[in-house]
């Protein structure tokens, strides 16, 4: 665990805590199994000595011609069996009706309620005897017929050598972990700075890159671990590449456009300003600088329009828009401009919060779809007394596959199928038109109708009347 905690988190050192956090835990709860096991090892040889002796004991026990039980130990096996010069070692023989034979009266019995087994099968416990700790070996001997009241032999010892043995054992394991340990520490450390070095070599080919290059990272020469890293990185540089493309061009372009409209404003303030020029000149001068700041003003609010579209990607505030309700705000505002000019501006289709209408979407874009395809068509369809310009807008459900359709048809000269293409590439206008526009609208109807997942046809709107008229058709993807 940390003791001390840093503002910004080093990943070296987050890695080596949780390397070595458990490794030093671990260290003292493996002491204390070693131990365990070091006390079980070292019970076996001085257990098999103790059962080794309880057998000899008990095969002094004999029944005498009385039916009394008889113990007989010769005085130099009493004085082998107490020989050690570490541990205190006791023994008993009770008879049938615990009566005491020999040994220690008060070595302590075994628990009352315990299976004696079968005849001369030895047993282990542990127990204690005049304050100190002893292991007792311990066996019954049947000598009736019936089995019933068996004799009892028992030899117990006190546990120093065990201790003793036990704490050889574990000097012989735990002293060499001492001397491994902070070896694994190094070695956890060096593996760490070998694990990240790649990170350190991705750092500096970053930093060795010129500013301008934008060129994918290879995700190949990275560990697997960090691939996803790299290709987010190269994601990141794809659009910060398509933005700065998106900049540039939208300077150009602008550049471009506004090029001639301040260049006729140009000219007509000079045309002004010349001596003996009359009032009517001087009107007209003004005029055609009105006009050309209008022109101005319209390019702008296009360029505009247009680097909003194209950079607004997945970034755009999405929610649901009723379509029917964007459209008819859109119609009415160009409603005056289309009066002023005789033209028939209509609506057909459903009815707002009609099911299906509702499009996911940015409103504000959505509307800026809709006002470039009606004044589109307001431009480019003439009206006049003879024959009225008329524009009709439709929004419908399809009703086989529930897809939201919009329409803007016009009655005007249409666009030959030869162009139908080209009229969706900025700046581009068809020819034989004296209309003035800047060549931006249908390029924003696209690009807000791709951000929204809708798709855009040109047809003819009456293919055997002439002029055939134009019908844009806005198809948007059907509910999930």
């Amino acid at each position: 665990m940390r003791l001390f905690k840093r503002e910004q988190r080093s990943l070296f050192g987050e890695i080596l805590d949780w390397m070595l956090t458990p490794l030093l835990l671990l260290w003292p709860i493996s002491l204390a199994l070693t131990w365990l096991v070091a006390q079980g090892l070292a019970n076996k040889p001085f257990d098999r000595a103790m059962i080794y002796n309880v057998q000899a004991l008990a095969q002094q026990v004999k029944m005498g011609p009385d039916h009394r039980v008889q113990f007989n130990l010769p005085q130099p096996a009493s004085e082998l069996l107490r020989a050690d010069e570490t541990d205190l070692v006791y023994y008993q023989v009770r008879g049938t009706h615990n009566e005491h034979l020999s040994g220690e009266r008060d070595l302590p019995l075994p628990p009352a309620d315990e299976d004696k087994g079968s005849s001369y099968e030895v047993h282990i416990r542990d127990d204690e005897m005049r304050g100190l700790e002893v292991r007792v070996a311990y066996t019954w001997i049947r000598l009736n017929p019936d089995g019933k009241h068996p004799a009892l032999v028992q030899v117990a010892e006190t546990r120093e050598k065990r201790s003793v043995l036990a704490a050889e054992i574990i000097k012989g394991v735990m002293l060499p972990q001492f001397a491994l340990l902070p070896l694994a520490v190094l070695l956890v450390w060096l593996a760490l700075v070998r694990g990240i070095k790649p990170l350190s070599e991705l750092e500096e080919r970053i930093r060795a890159r010129q500013p301008d290059d934008l060129s994918p990272l290879d995700d190949k020469a990275v560990p697997m671990e960090v691939a996803p890293l790299v290709l987010s990185v190269n994601d990141l540089l794809e659009r910060l590449k398509d933005s700065i493309v998106t900049q540039k061009r939208f300077l150009a372009d602008a550049a471009h456009q506004l090029k001639t409209p301040l260049a006729g404003l140009r000219m007509q303030a000079d045309l002004a300003q010349r001596s003996g020029s009359s009032e009517e000149d001087l009107k007209k001068s003004l005029q055609q600088i009105g006009r050309a700041s209008v022109q101005a003003t319209h390019t702008v609010n296009q360029l505009l329009s247009l680097a909003r579209a194209e950079g607004g990607g997945t970034n755009l505030t999405r929610q649901a828009c009723d379509m029917v309700r964007l459209t008819s705000e859109v119609l009415q505002d160009c409603l005056p401009s289309a009066m002023d000019k005789g033209m028939d501006l209509g609506y057909e289709g459903v009815e707002a919060d009609t099911p299906g209408v509702n499009v996911m979407g940015n409103p504000i874009l959505l509307k800026e779809m809709v006002r470039n395809l009606v004044e589109n068509a307001m431009h480019y369809t003439p009206s006049t007394a003879e024959r009225t310009g008329v524009i009709t807008v439709r929004v419908l459900v399809d009703p086989y596959s529930k897809a939201l359709v919009m329409q803007v048809e016009d009655n005007g000269p249409g666009i030959p199928e030869s162009e139908r293409e080209l009229v969706f590439q900025p700046f581009y206008r068809a020819l034989g038109t004296n209309v003035d526009g800047s060549g931006l609208g249908l390029p924003i109807v696209r690009e807000i109708a791709q951000q929204h997942g809708a798709s855009i046809t040109i047809d003819a709107a009456n293919p055997a009347q002439n002029p055939p008229g134009a019908c844009f058709t806005l198809r948007f993807q059907p509910p999930a």
